[in-house]
Formats: C-alpha cells, sequence, structure tokens
C-alpha cells in the first residue's frame, strides 16, 4: 500500500498537466469507481496513463498500469474522505500558492502564457479553476497520510533485529563511497574587461531605443544565457519565485512595459533587461546576458588565493566548514557546509558518480586530505578554481550496521510506515462506500478494495 502510495503522489503530479497537453478527453468515459461520494473516470486513468508516456516514463510504468493508477486514485479518494471527516482543513492561500505554481511551470514548458492559453483553449483562471479540486485533494490525502504516519518511530533495537533476519547472503554490496566538501572561487574579470562588457551593454540599449534592432535579434546574436538565448532572451516571471538573483530581480519590477534597465550586476554576469509585458505579480521579460571572460592571470590569483586557504586547513588553523563559510563563492554548497551532493541528494557519492576533473583532483587523497587548487569549467561553463577536501571513503563491502546503519534504519522505518499504512487502510476500507467496476476484478493489488465494494 505504501509503495503504491508513492506511485500516487508521482502520478498525481503529472495528471495537472493533462488539461494543458491532452486537451481532447476520451470520448466514451464512464464511471469505474467510487470512494463515498468521490467518483473516478475512466479518462482520468486513461489520460493518466498517456501522458506518463508521453513524458518519457514508459518504461518505469509498473506491471497493470490501469491497475496500479486505479488503485492511486482510490487510495487518495479514501484519505481524502478521512481527511473531511477528521476536519483537517487545507488553507486556500496554500492551494493558490501551488496552483500559481504549476501556472508558472506551464508558462515556461510553452513559451509564453498567450501559447499556454491557446493550447489549452482556456484562459489562466480557468486552467487554474480546473486543477483547484485536484490540488486540493492530493494536499488533504497528504495531510491525512502524515496525520496516520506521525507518530511511527524506529529504535536501535528494531534496526538491529530488522539486519539480524537478513540471511547473509542476501546482503547487499556498496562499492566504495565517498564524501566529499569544495571551496570554490570564481575567478574575477579585471576592471578594463567588466568596463568593455558594460559599454556594448549600453550600445545594445542604445540600439534598441533608437529602433535600428529588435531587443530579441540582439538577445539571439550577443547573449550568453544558454537558457534563453534561442528564445529572444525571454522569461516568464513571478514576483514569488525564489530562483532569481535579487539584484536581477529587483531591476525587473522598477521597470515599465517595453523599458529597458541600465546595466545590472548579478551573479552571473552583466544584463540588460527589457519588460515585455506585466500582470500583477506576473512578468514577461527579455534580457541579454555578457560574462566578463577572465584570463589565466585571474585563474592564478583564484589558484593562489584557495592555496593560502588550504594551508590554513591544513595546518588546522581553521576546519574545512569555516573555509567553506568564509570563502566558498558556491551558493548550492555553500549553505550546507560544502557537500557536494549526488542527483539523489545523498552526499555519499561513487566514483562513476563524479565528473572527471572531480576524480583527477582526489585521486591521490587520503581520509582527512585537501586537494591543491583545480581549475575546472561547470556545466554552465563557467571558469572556477576549487579545493576538494576528502571526509570519508568507504571500501568495498557488504551491507553491515557499522558503516550503513542509516541505510538500514531507513529501510526499517519505511517498512513500519507501510504495515502502518496497511493496517489503517484494513481497519478503515469497511467504513466506506467502495464500488468498482467488475472490469477491473482481475487486478491483484485491488483484492481488498474489491472485497469492501458494493460489487460483491
Amino acid at each position: 500500500m505504501n509503495k503504491l502510495y508513492k506511485l500516487f503522489l508521482s502520478f498525481a503530479v503529472l495528471w495537472t498537466t493533462i488539461a494543458v497537453a491532452q486537451p481532447k478527453k476520451v470520448i466514451a468515459d464512464k464511471i469505474i469507481a467510487q470512494v463515498g461520494d468521490k467518483i473516478i473516470l475512466r479518462s482520468d486513468i486513461i489520460n493518466a496513463i498517456a501522458d506518463y508516456k508521453r513524458q518519457g516514463q514508459e518504461n518505469s510504468l509498473p506491471p497493470n498500469p490501469e491497475c496500479a493508477f486505479l488503485e492511486g486514485q482510490l487510495i487518495q479518494k479514501s484519505l481524502v474522505i478521512q481527511a473531511e471527516r477528521d476536519s483537517l482543513v487545507v488553507g486556500e492561500d496554500e492551494i493558490d500558492a501551488a496552483l500559481d505554481n504549476q501556472i508558472r511551470g506551464f508558462i515556461r514548458e510553452y513559451g509564453s502564457q498567450q501559447v499556454l492559453e491557446e493550447i489549452a483553449g482556456k484562459t489562466i483562471y480557468q486552467i487554474k479553476e480546473d486543477f483547484r479540486q485536484n490540488f486540493k485533494e492530493r494536499k488533504q490525502a497528504e495531510q491525512m497520510r502524515s496525520k496516520i504516519l506521525e507518530n511511527v518511530k524506529m529504535t536501535p533495537n528494531e534496526v538491529k533485529a530488522y539486519f539480524d533476519l537478513i540471511p547473509k547472503d542476501s546482503l547487499a554490496f556498496y562499492e566504495s563511497e565517498l564524501e566529499l566538501t569544495q571551496v570554490v572561487i570564481t575567478p574575477k574579470a579585471n576592471k578594463d574587461v567588466d568596463e568593455y562588457i558594460i559599454k556594448q551593454l549600453y550600445d545594445y540599449k542604445k540600439q534598441v531605443e533608437a529602433g535600428q534592432k529588435k531587443f530579441e535579434q540582439l538577445a539571439k546574436l550577443f547573449s550568453e544565457d544558454p537558457g534563453s538565448k534561442e528564445n529572444g532572451g525571454q522569461y516568464n516571471v513571478n514576483r514569488n519565485d525564489k530562483i532569481w538573483d535579487p539584484a536581477f530581480f529587483s531591476a525587473v519590477f522598477k521597470l515599465k512595459e517595453g523599458q529597458i534597465s541600465s546595466v545590472i550586476k548579478s551573479k552571473f554576469g552583466y544584463h540588460i533587461i527589457q519588460l515585455v509585458s506585466r500582470s500583477g505579480d506576473d512578468a514577461v521579460i527579455r534580457h541579454i546576458l555578457k560574462v566578463p571572460p577572465v584570463t589565466d592571470e585571474e585563474i592564478n590569483i583564484a589558484k593562489a588565493k584557495l592555496d593560502t586557504v588550504r594551508g590554513y586547513i591544513v595546518n588546522k588553523q581553521i576546519s574545512i566548514g569555516e573555509a567553506v563559510t568564509h570563502f566558498s563563492d558556491d551558493e548550492n554548497s555553500k549553505f550546507n557546509g560544502g557537500q557536494i551532493q549526488g542527483r539523489d541528494g545523498s552526499t555519499f557519492l561513487s566514483i562513476d558518480q563524479l565528473d572527471k576533473d572531480l576524480v583527477l583532483a582526489i585521486k591521490d587523497l587520503n581520509v582527512g586530505d585537501c586537494s591543491k587548487p583545480q581549475f575546472y569549467t561547470d556545466e554552465r561553463g563557467r571558469k572556477l578554481v576549487r579545493i576538494v577536501y576528502l571526509k570519508t571513503r568507504t571500501s568495498p563491502h557488504r551491507e553491515n550496521l557499522k558503516d550503513d546503519y542509516n541505510k538500514i534504519a531507513q529501510r526499517v522505518l519505511e517498512t513500519k510506515k507501510q504495515k502502518k499504512l496497511e493496517l489503517w487502510f484494513k481497519e478503515h476500507l469497511p467504513t466506506y462506500y467502495i464500488l468498482i467496476d467488475k472490469e477491473f476484478s482481475t487486478c491483484p493489488s485491488l483484492a481488498s478494495w474489491f472485497q469492501n465494494s458494493a460489487t460483491n
């Protein structure tokens, strides 16, 4: 039940795209299931599966996807009904915030509000209202699940008992894993280069204001922002977005429609910004980004600075954490102690998860060592310099309590949560009115639902 609930959560996110991405509904529709007064339509299931496939997730579909998607919806409806019985409240502000975030995602995906409305055949307001009940039910279900599981805990004795029951020949084998911390410095271009870049941007501004060039043409030719260059430098932004550089964002909402800003300096470089349109907290903008190039001289200055920092660490004048706090320019790791994380958020990384420059930097390090300053280029093409500290290195090994306690404990906790949910549903399903179409009677995962169904 818990595994299917996780599937339901991932499916629910995808279902919010159906009304936009697939405006054509299934012609022959009907109610295929009901929990209390909550109905489930055939089109809900068919469209959800089609959307899942369209987004490249076909290989991760569960066996008998119709059965799994239907159970996901039955789980949600049951939790929603119980949330209503228990008077759990989802604030309208919370729903509105989630809807606004979803709409902004749609606008980014389709390029503009106008294109989105044309594809959906609806206004932004209508799209939001179509999704409102869906979002509310998802939030209610999440609240109810949290309430059911709020007191589920595990103890060290339970972890040990769980581990002792695993057959020794079934224990997982782990390759060597590393925990790494980095201090990153961004080499600064010299003042003359900065002034040249600023002069270039002011020249672009004059050309547009004089009617000699269009802003979007100059952005396509000269902007160094790969995320918007081919789109004429255009972005759709909202005042509540947290992803934008503060200096950049502050300039956006001071502009009038059609106006072009003065040159703005952000953490990415220098910009000029044009406000295309604005509606309340939403705005459509274009910008041109120029990144001052750095030379070997600036790179060597950054290396020298980090070499000094490395000396402080090696001589134990400061800790690696203090070095990150005081010297690192990397916002992705600065506020988590400089730890390098994998895509899943884990700080334990295998060698094949590291980029080749990082592998080269640590190849001769022992635990507690700090690498010499290394120049590298990140995924955005920025030239950076870093030192890397090897915090831990595990040897290849079979799973054991000493090295893998946290992983085992997490499994114990998930197992307890799964059992708790299964018990809760076993106790509560008989209290709901459940109706399921007999065409799904061959779904093994729905057996307990059919036992409590009015179709019996």
